[in-house]
């Protein structure tokens, strides 16, 4: 490891930024050894990127970390990526402090290497970017932002010449030529000036929503009098809802004024996500008298919907509840199409609701799960368009929705305008988003998630807890795990751990077919053969924080069992697999 002294010297060196070098001086003055250590390991790059606080620091956010990180990406792709220099990289950027900065450094280290860059001019939201390198086919994409992190931290999250997320080896790959690459070629935005900076900010909006029009069936029937409130929680996306309300003619929305224009100080949230609950939000809907309310995240590529009953309480759908209410959608103009359903694929992650895998075993489609993350999502959409499929639409439960073959990423723009033609097409036909859902289980068999984590601030413990998790039976055969056999009353039928590579459904070699996870990843399959009631039991470790994540769905026939079995799991997970009163855990 290297010594503190020599971390603090080579950022003395290398910075040329008067106030961070100044905060690392400041902190080696007064030895301040506890807060150097903190700042000074380094953080290396990975497949979601960099993300962090804005200070000071190896292992923050700051003009020389990107620097670098841009001058080690730049090379990778030269050397990786056909015609690289020629193509050129796109490059947008959110509201968040320092966000305009680090683009316009990011875009001087690239023009520095001799490599055309597409600039954004005004903010974006971050689904602009994989969609610019989509249209100029370029060789990758960067943008900065933290997307709904709290307020003094940002990111710098880069794609691929396919436009998707990176994933391995790239990360590796990038993460080892920024180590080559550390000494800053220029601090000088002068190259922002040259023929190499090129602005296609005003025709790549006008693609965008020329493209998101391919998806939308505009059969709305007779419009219903709807009235939407809309929140873009400090960030970047109401100039975009706006637009995309307009071209399709929706009725305006109401925006949640406070929330409303890009503020790097979030003054209203204290975290800005879509999933925390909206009282501004549902309080400006109360009194406008709205029925329903939208929410993007701040950099907009997630999405969140709440609607009003006629009893006046708000129901505040999930993303299993939006994923399986986009799905029908897409089912639905897919089959109007004519085109053979066999076709059609859905992509769905591991964590997500099974209500989609039920509909496809009922309408004939192709549905596939991967990992966590819109990475594997996009990828995965990716493979099965290889190999002859259409593949419209993926979710994730954490409010991410992909729509159409032009983004393979989460777009909170698309979706807001995907759900709001849904809804208008919902009321002129006397229904709402409710009841549909409602149908929907009747058809396909009702399903019901509960998801929430264990707090445990010592991995040693975590690693203990899936250790005994592992081994939880006592079998003669010591030639595979044995996991527990029974939760809530119900059998478990099929184990997948994606972190030692086991799935108990495969035999004889066992393998899983999703890549394995690097963290603790196990799910369980489990069912009342009798009642035909099943669950299924994701539980895993999280990469940034100090939990142990479950994701939990029952479903069935019979809504009040589903609905009584699940908290029971829950206490037994707790209880029995986590031994949570004896770890001292705090379950959320």
């Amino acid at each position: 490891m290297e010594s503190l002294k020599h971390l603090v010297d080579q950022w003395l060196l290398l910075d040329k930024n008067d106030g961070t070098r100044a905060e690392i001086q400041n902190l080696w003055d007064t030895e301040n050894i506890v807060e150097l250590e903190r700042r000074m390991r380094h953080v290396y790059f990975g497949t979601a990127g960099l993300r962090g606080k804005m200070e000071a620091g190896w292992s923050r956010m700051n003009d020389l970390i990107v620097i670098q990180t841009s001058q080690g990406l730049a090379e990778y792709v030269v050397s990786h990526v056909r015609d690289a220099s020629s193509r050129g990289v796109v490059v947008g950027h959110d509201h968040r402090h320092n966000s305009l900065r680090w683009a316009q450094l990011t875009a001087a280290a690239f023009i520095a290497k001799g490599m055309r860059v597409y600039l954004f001019s005004e903010l974006v939201h971050t689904p602009m970017v994989p969609f610019a390198v989509m249209e100029l086919s370029a060789a990758c994409g960067v943008m900065i932002t933290a997307s709904h992190n709290p307020k003094d931290d940002n990111g710098y999250k880069v794609y691929w010449e396919n436009a998707v997320q990176i994933i391995g080896p790239h990360d590796k790959g990038i993460s080892a030529s920024i180590g080559i690459n550390l000494e800053p070629i220029t601090w000088s935005l002068e190259g922002l000036h040259s023929s190499l900076c090129v602005d296609k900010t005003a025709e790549l909006r006008k693609a965008y929503f020329t493209n998101l029009q391919k998806n939308f069936s505009r059969d709305y029937y007779q419009k219903p009098n709807l009235k939407f409130v809309n929140t873009s929680m400090h960030g970047v996306s109401d100039s975009f809802i706006k637009q995309g309300f307009e071209l399709f003619g929706f009725p305006a929305y109401i925006p949640v004024k406070e929330q409303q224009l890009p503020d790097p100080e979030f003054p209203t949230v204290r975290f800005p996500n879509p999933e925390e609950k909206g009282d501004l939000a549902l309080a400006t809907a109360d009194k406008e008298g709205a029925t329903y309310v939208l929410a993007q995240d701040p950099d907009s590529d997630r999405f969140s919907a709440a609607e009003r009953s006629s009893d006046g309480n708000w129901t505040v759908l999930t993303g299993d509840q939006l994923g399986t209410l986009f799905a029908s959608r897409v089912l639905d103009i897919y089959k109007s199409s004519g085109k053979p359903i066999d076709k059609l694929a859905l992509i769905a992650s591991t964590v997500s609701s099974k209500m989609i895998e039920a509909m496809a075993s009922v309408e004939g489609f192709k549905f596939v799960e991967c990992l966590t993350g819109f990475k594997f999502i996009g990828n995965t959409a990716l493979d099965l368009v290889g190999h002859g499929y259409e593949v419209p639409f993926g979710y994730e439960e954490a409010i991410g929705f992909m729509f159409g073959s032009s983004i393979r990423d989460k777009d909170g723009v698309a979706a807001a305008m995907n759900f709001v033609e849904l809804i208008i097409t919902l009321h002129s036909q006397g229904k709402t988003a409710k009841s549909y859902l409602l149908g929907l289980y009747e058809k396909y068999g009702f399903f019901q998630t509960s998801n929430g984590y264990f707090i445990c601030n010592d991995p040693s413990i975590i690693d203990r807890i899936f250790v005994r998790i592992r081994n939880f039976e006592v079998y003669i055969n010591h030639s595979k795990p044995s996991y527990p056999r029974m939760i809530g009353g119900l059998t478990v039928t099929r184990i997948v751990d994606l972190t030692i590579g086991y799935d108990s459904a495969n035999p004889p070699t066992y393998k899983p077919s999703l890549p394995l996870s690097s963290g603790h990843m196990i799910q369980f399959r489990a069912e009342n053969k009798e009642t035909g009631t099943r669950i299924v039991l994701t539980t895993r470790t999280s990469g940034t924080e100090p939990k142990i994540k479950y994701y939990l769905e029952g479903s069935g026939k019979d809504i009040t069992r589903v609905a009584e079995l699940l908290p029971k799991v829950i206490e037994e997970l707790g209880e029995v697999w986590l031994e949570a009163a004896k770890y001292n855990l705090i379950c959320s």
